[in-house]
């Protein structure tokens, strides 16, 4: 009997610290998680129930890593372990469509980023290859190459603007597909017909006396508005020697920047918006410090924070009714928390640590 009530004990523990509450019949709504998990599978998990309802295998070794939802929906892109390969997965199915790979014999060709048209016949790769001599590798320099997804083959290289290579290549379509965004410290906007450039908008520096350097993370986030971008920026005060953070959203067509400060920088991460853009959460994630952030976008305030108990490495995802928000990354858990209140709510615990998580509302 004694061992029996040190069981029960333990098992109210929860991996927040915080002692289990009664509030399982809350939910998120009702969208599905695909959670790619150790050593090679993508778990499907109801939203609303918590539940892991299907298990998809990778044809491919795993885990899965940057997974990609498609336009419409329907299909799921990603990436294999050895960078070498992508997979596609039909979501209806739940079963492997297709896979590509650009090597070939003694020739490995890594894919180091890409994006898939909005109409899924091409994808765009930032792409090298090592190729394996007898006494050394020869390393290519890092291309954009269009790659057709149907026969796999390389439709053309895609010229870097300025002939300058880059070893990073943030990408983008536009919504009609008629153009890829390539992103920076500044925006460059490439003609899918030809791939040549058709206009640039510089953002190294802002529209504002006395700032300085601009800094922003272009980043997909499912709640944005298409053509928009959301996020946390930084800029140096140089008349008081001060990094300021603030919210910057800008708009693609109209090659607009809409920002506010918010006061000194903080090593904020996972900046995600919630369903409607009217609010947004971060993270502020240092060992032994832990906060939540809600930002009131339409206020153009922070709402609130609050310390937590964290864990070294997490990332917030609202769910998509917006009244929770989850924690998760690094580990084999989804924490769930009220995003008005940061009340703990429960945990969702799985086969498998995670490797990459994303949100589909449901109809999507």
């Amino acid at each position: 009997m004694r061992n029996l009530l040190i069981i029960l004990t333990v098992g109210l523990v929860l991996p927040s610290g915080l002692l289990a509450q009664p509030t399982a019949t809350r939910n998120g709504g009702n969208g599905t998680f695909y959670v790619g998990v150790f050593p090679d599978q993508i778990l499907v998990v109801d939203e609303a129930t918590g539940q892991v309802t299907n298990e998809i295998t990778m044809r491919l070794d795993g885990p899965p890593s940057d997974m990609w939802l498609s336009t419409d929906g329907r299909r799921m892109y990603m990436r294999d372990m050895t960078f070498e390969h992508l997979e596609v997965i039909d979501l209806t199915t739940q079963q492997t469509l297709d896979t590509l790979t650009l090597s070939e014999g003694v020739t490995q060709v890594r894919i180091r980023n890409y994006v898939v048209s909005p109409d899924e016949r091409y994808v765009v790769m930032l792409a090298d290859a090592a190729t394996k001599r007898i006494d050394r590798f020869d390393i290519a320099p890092r291309r954009l190459l269009q790659v057709d997804l149907t026969s796999h083959e390389v439709l053309r290289e895609i010229p870097w603007p300025d002939d300058r290579e880059r070893i990073r290549a943030n990408m983008m379509f536009s919504s009609d597909g008629g153009l890829l965004y390539l992103f920076g410290q500044e925006i460059i906007a490439l003609n899918t017909d030809t791939f040549t450039e058709v206009e640039r908008w510089a953002l190294s520096q802002l529209d504002e006396g006395g700032l300085g350097q601009f800094s922003f993370n272009f980043r997909r986030d499912p709640n944005e508005e298409p053509g928009f971008f959301t996020g946390i920026f930084r800029v140096h005060d140089p008349v008081q020697n001060r990094r300021l953070m603030g919210v910057a959203r800008i708009n693609l067509a109209e090659r607009d920047v809409d920002f506010y400060t918010l006061g000194p920088d903080e090593p904020l991460s996972s900046f995600s918006l919630a369903p409607g853009g009217q609010k947004a959460y971060a993270l502020l994630n240092r060992i032994g410090r832990y906060e939540f952030w809600t930002f009131d976008l339409a206020g153009r305030r922070v709402e609130k924070r609050q310390g937590v108990e964290g864990r070294p490495r997490m990332a917030i995802l609202p769910s998509s009714n917006g009244e929770i928000v989850y924690i998760h990354q690094a580990g084999n858990t989804i924490e769930l928390y009220d995003a008005e209140s940061y009340e703990y709510l429960r945990t969702i615990t799985l086969d498998g640590d995670m490797t990459n998580l994303f949100l589909a509302p449901s109809g999507s």
